[in-house]
């Protein structure tokens, strides 16, 4: 069921850096609770798994893991499955951002459950489980190659349900085309908006330890800190995994924006009395 509204919450034009970050977060106000509660719900599973990661590879539970107990354990791989799990929440979130974006910018109410059947899931986890694995792989290479997939395919589940293509490789593609754009204008807004929220999470997730820890005695760090540090990882990592899918799902559109004429196609279709829904969809 849609509901009409009276404007969109993501601007129909170009946007500066600063215009899409607050746009992101208009769109993750609008959703929270569906976007939050999956977030939470895949943040918290990635730091069960990661937890038996992290203990194989002797890495402590210090306020931001840091602390290697041997010097002869490999910790790269518990770090790159990290990496990679973000990915993959990141690009799950990112199939419901777009579906919910497209409606945001033409002042459209959709339920949320009419825009989970928007998601298409097996695709999105198919593209999910492909960056998961590039991301993977590129960190157990030496890292470097992570700021490339990220800043160049991210957007691909964003992709697949704003222009719903009938190919997830397609959306693949599409999502590098368009995010090397304008000078490479999408990858480092990507990788922009990721340090902008990487510093939330670091202020979210070790803000409460720091202040728990003035209260509590030396003794007792032992016992609540196992517990305390991926319970506040995970919270603050869903925050910030559901804010940059919609950053995503605003970028997109942007971009579309800028180098496509998205706004002209909408503002036409409106002028003809046609649905102007039909304008985001490049099959």
């Amino acid at each position: 069921m849609r509901v009409d509204g009276q404007t969109g919450i993501i601007p129909l034009r170009a946007m500066t850096a600063g215009e899409v970050l607050d746009a992101a977060v208009a769109l993750l106000r609008r959703h929270a609770a569906p976007l939050l509660t999956l977030s939470l719900t895949l943040a918290v599973v990635e730091q069960l798994l990661l937890s038996r990661l992290r203990t194989f590879a002797q890495i402590s539970p210090s306020l931001y893991y840091w602390r290697i107990n041997s010097e002869d354990i490999d910790w790269v791989p518990a770090v790159a499955a990290g990496l990679a799990g973000e990915a993959f929440i990141i690009a799950i979130l990112g199939a419901y951002a777009g579906a919910a974006a497209g409606p945001a910018l033409l002042g459209h109410r959709f339920r949320d459950r009419d825009l989970l059947r928007r998601t298409r899931p097996l695709a999105a986890l198919l593209i999910a489980l492909v960056l998961a694995t590039l991301t993977f792989g590129a960190a157990v290479a030496g890292f470097l190659g992570v700021i490339f997939v990220y800043g160049l395919a991210g957007m691909s589940t964003v992709v697949l349900t704003v222009d719903r293509t009938a190919n997830p490789f397609t959306a693949i593609g599409r999502a590098v085309g368009r995010a090397t754009r304008s000078g490479m204008r999408g990858v480092l807004l990507r990788l922009l908006g990721y340090l902008v929220w990487l510093a939330i999470r670091l202020a979210l997730g070790s803000g409460w330890i720091i202040a728990a820890g003035t209260i509590t005695s030396v003794a007792g760090w032992t016992w609540w800190l196992d517990w305390a540090v991926p319970i506040a990882w995970a919270i603050a990592n869903a925050v910030a995994y559901a804010a940059l899918a919609c950053l995503d799902a605003v970028l997109l559109l942007e971009i579309r924006v800028r180098t496509e004429g998205l706004d002209i196609a909408v503002n036409r279709a409106r002028s003809l009395g046609t649905d102007p829904a039909a304008a985001l969809v490049v099959r």
